[in-house]
């Protein structure tokens, strides 16, 4: 059992206060839908509820919530010292290389809540497959089983000040990463010359993420998403560029356009548009209108404008945390979204169109909404 007080032994990113209001939150609609214990798979929600994280998240780890006292983190032995160092709250059972992980797993949460408890299970988990779903109602047959994919989901749209202030930091480092990326994106310079120096540079900004985020060059810049290889750089070569660093597990991301060498009138048009089409919905943007009121300023500007011919993107979603194979957080703006900003709301609004990307990282706050990435709008020639 560790101490959760010991001095100099743990680095939590956030004050014992703040992990006990989000456990108090959680029990608080666990007892509500009247369960007996809440099983977190999402790594996510293990960090966000009890402080603990390694980088090994994807190794099988999951936290017993009860509906009333603490919580108990179930992972791997060689995970103690990260579990020592982040975590909160004491309770934890360790499981090892030569043992089943489930069925230490299963034992454990016997004897948090018994053997038929009422269930609320995190179905949608990454790492909650169909076999060690299946796993887990074959161990309680008797056990109603609720879905709970978006309670603690639920509970993180809303950061604190102190989670928006590490997103304020990933967004000074995602700032030297396009420094570097607009510096490198030369003729003659590869993809990977230039995911080595963004990811550099944002190292060295303080994002504890290396990953430079999505690149991409040539005709690979009008596709979303795409990776960085060994493509060399051409003039007048469009590079997609969106950096995603991130400091305590919390990330701001932005694009900017930028070509290589050379850009023409029509180009700088393109992108003054956009900035003119985004500057319209984010000055619609406040506590209480509903999100798909700057989304349709995006779509009617980028249609109206002529810049496509059909435009399916969402233009606004949370993020907050960030662990890969995720990087969002499930609430997105379309034409069919009926949810509206709220305080505490932490946000990347975008806009694309010709092989061109422009967007923001923002805090809604209580008249209106923070800019957390402050970088030039523009169009950049690189090098």
């Amino acid at each position: 059992m560790v101490d959760p007080l010991s001095p100099g032994k743990i680095t939590p990113a956030f004050s014992l206060d703040e992990y006990r209001a989000r456990l108090a939150r959680v029990q608080a609609v666990l007892r509500a839908g009247g369960d007996d214990v809440l099983l977190l798979f999402m790594p996510e929600s293990v960090t966000w509820l009890t402080g603990f994280y390694t980088r090994a998240y994807g190794s099988f780890q999951f936290v017993i919530v009860p509906a009333e006292g603490e919580p108990t983190i179930i992972c791997r032995d060689v995970e103690q010292y990260y579990l020592e160092r982040t975590a909160v709250f004491g309770r934890h059972v360790l499981w090892c290389d030569s043992d089943d992980p489930f069925t230490v797993g299963v034992k454990a949460i016997r004897n948090v809540v018994g053997a038929k408890p009422r269930l609320s299970v995190e179905l949608s988990a990454w790492t909650l497959n169909a076999a060690r779903y299946q796993a887990l109602t074959e161990a309680f047959p008797e056990s109603p089983v609720t879905d709970a994919s978006g309670l603690v989901a639920g509970c993180r749209l809303i950061k604190s000040p102190a989670e928006i202030d590490y997103q304020r930091r990933a967004a000074s480092a995602a700032e030297c990463g396009m420094r570097a990326a607009i510096e490198t994106a030369r003729e003659g310079a590869s993809e990977r010359d230039m995911a080595a120096a963004i990811c550099g540079a944002m190292i060295l900004g303080g994002s504890d993420n290396p990953g430079p985020g999505i690149l991409s060059s040539g005709e690979g810049a009008f596709y979303l998403h795409g990776a960085y290889g060994d493509r060399v750089l051409s003039a007048a070569d469009i590079v997609q560029i969106e950096v995603t660093p991130c400091v305590r597990q919390y990330h701001a991301r932005f694009m900017r356009p930028i070509m290589v060498a050379e850009a023409r009138d029509e180009d700088y048009r393109t992108v003054e548009q956009l900035i003119a089409i985004q500057d319209r919905a984010l000055a619609a943007v406040a506590p209480g209108v509903e999100a798909r009121v700057p989304d349709a300023i995006y779509r009617d500007g980028v249609l109206s404008a002529g810049l496509a011919t059909r435009y399916t993107n969402k233009s606004f979603y949370s993020i907050g945390m960030m662990f890969p194979p995720n990087s969002g957080e499930p609430l997105e703006a379309t034409p069919e979204s009926s949810w509206r900003f709220a305080p505490g709301m932490v946000l990347h609004s975008y806009v694309l169109a010709r092989g061109f990307g422009m967007s923001e990282t923002i805090a809604i706050n209580e008249t209106g909404y923070e800019q957390l990435t402050c970088f030039p709008r523009r169009l950049f020639v690189g090098g």
